[in-house]
């Protein structure tokens, strides 16, 4: 391998319709130097979200499509599409993105789309997760990145990391612990991807060389 394949920089393209935190936590990676990434385009369909307003500071180029403006979510889709080939965009983040993605979009860039989703998946997909985790009552919460299939946070998963339930939490406070670690496993994700250590196998995905540990548990309450 050359030295110039081992220094050109992921090409990332980043769909947000909100505040864009997480998109900030994989700006700052890259713009240190810790994540083999640029960020080359940043997409929303809401013309006034944060994100955009983060992706302009840092120079970023940013595009809106707004989903109103579109007979169909194919069509949307395929303005979307567009725009991120234009761009060159290598592989796609969703960070805040609320909108479902059809085949057309999927089919366009083929095991090349991240999601993270805020709950150890298959547990809780969808909306409202952390709701819906302090709901059942379970102890251990976390989040999830992904890859995107047709499918509802149903993707096989890449990184996963729990964060402890406790008793006087509320959505509030569990949603901004998970958050911490959301900004975290993110750029971990996008880091293994842009070194070539991601591979698919059905469900599951294989990180090479591996790096988990062979004896290791969160319990919580602590055992005793």
């Amino acid at each position: 391998m050359g030295e110039e394949t081992l220094s050109k920089k992921l090409r990332l393209g980043v769909l947000a319709s909100g505040g864009g935190s997480n998109l900030q936590a994989i700006l700052d990676q890259c713009q240190k130097g810790l994540l083999p990434a640029e960020i080359v385009l940043v997409l929303s369909n809401k013309p006034q979200s944060g994100a955009l307003k983060r992706a302009r500071k840092a120079g970023i180029p940013v595009v809106v499509v707004d989903h109103q403006e579109f007979p169909d979510r194919e069509a949307f889709d395929r303005a979307m599409v567009a725009a991120l080939h234009k761009a060159e965009v290598e592989l796609i983040v969703l960070a805040g993105f609320m909108r479902i993605l059809t085949p057309v979009f999927l089919e366009a860039f083929p095991q090349r789309i991240m999601n993270i989703h805020p709950a150890l998946l298959p547990a809780f997909p969808g909306v409202n997760s952390q709701r819906q985790a302090l709901e059942y009552g379970v102890k251990v919460a976390g989040c999830t990145v992904h890859f995107v299939d047709p499918g509802v946070d149903s993707g096989p998963i890449i990184i996963q990391a729990a964060v402890p339930v406790l008793d006087n939490d509320d959505e509030t406070t569990l949603s901004q612990r998970i958050l911490e670690q959301e900004h975290r496993i993110y750029p971990r994700a996008i880091q293994l991807y842009a070194e070539g250590r991601l591979r698919i196998e059905g469900r599951h995905v294989r990180i090479s060389p591996s790096t988990t540990p062979d004896h290791q548990a969160l319990l919580n309450p602590p055992a005793v």
